[in-house]
C-alpha cells in the first residue's frame, strides 16, 4: 500500500486558495447588489434646503419662498468699513533712539507697546523722551512707525 502523494501542507494551501476564491466571489456579488448602475436618476439627486444643508429629499413646493435681493448675497470676506485717517495717528514717547545707527523705539501711550522707528520714517529729528505722533505700518518683523512728527 502506497502513501498518498498529497502532503498536509499541500492540502492546507489548496484550502486557502479555495477560501480566497470564495471570498473574492462573495465580494463581487456584494458589489453587484450595491452598485449605483441602473439606479433611477431621481435617486441620485441631492437637494439644498432653506438652511443651506444638503439633503436627499426634494423641497416642499407648498412652502412660501423667501425673496432675496442679489445685493444682499455676500461671497467671501465682508468688506471692512473705511478707516478714518485720524484713527490711524497714534501718540507716544520716544523710549530709545540711536542717532548714529538711525533707529529707535516709540512707546505707544494707549497700548503701551513698543514700535520700531527708522530714520527714513521721520519727518522731524527726534531724540529720547520726545513726545511724538506717528502712524503704524506692518513690517517684516512687526510694526514700524512712519510719518513720525514731534507733538
Amino acid at each position: 500500500m502506497g502513501r498518498s502523494q498529497e502532503t498536509f501542507s499541500k492540502k492546507e494551501k489548496e484550502k486557502k486558495r479555495l477560501k480566497k476564491r470564495q471570498d473574492k466571489e462573495q465580494k463581487r456579488e456584494e458589489r453587484k447588489a450595491n452598485s449605483d448602475k441602473g439606479k433611477d436618476v431621481e435617486e441620485m439627486f441631492a437637494y439644498v434646503d432653506e438652511f443651506g444643508n444638503i439633503t436627499d429629499t426634494p423641497p416642499d413646493p407648498t412652502k412660501k419662498k423667501k425673496d432675496i435681493k442679489q445685493e444682499d448675497i455676500q461671497i467671501g470676506v465682508a468688506k471692512q468699513a473705511e478707516l478714518d485717517p485720524a484713527d490711524l495717528i497714534r501718540k507716544g514717547t520716544v523710549s530709545f533712539f540711536n542717532e548714529s545707527k538711525g533707529y529707535g523705539f516709540i512707546q505707544d501711550h494707549v497700548t503701551q507697546e513698543r514700535v520700531f522707528v527708522h530714520q527714513n520714517g521721520l519727518v522731524n529729528t527726534i531724540k529720547e523722551n520726545d513726545r511724538v505722533t506717528f502712524e503704524v505700518e506692518k513690517g517684516p518683523k512687526g510694526l514700524n512707525a512712519v510719518n513720525v512728527k514731534l507733538a
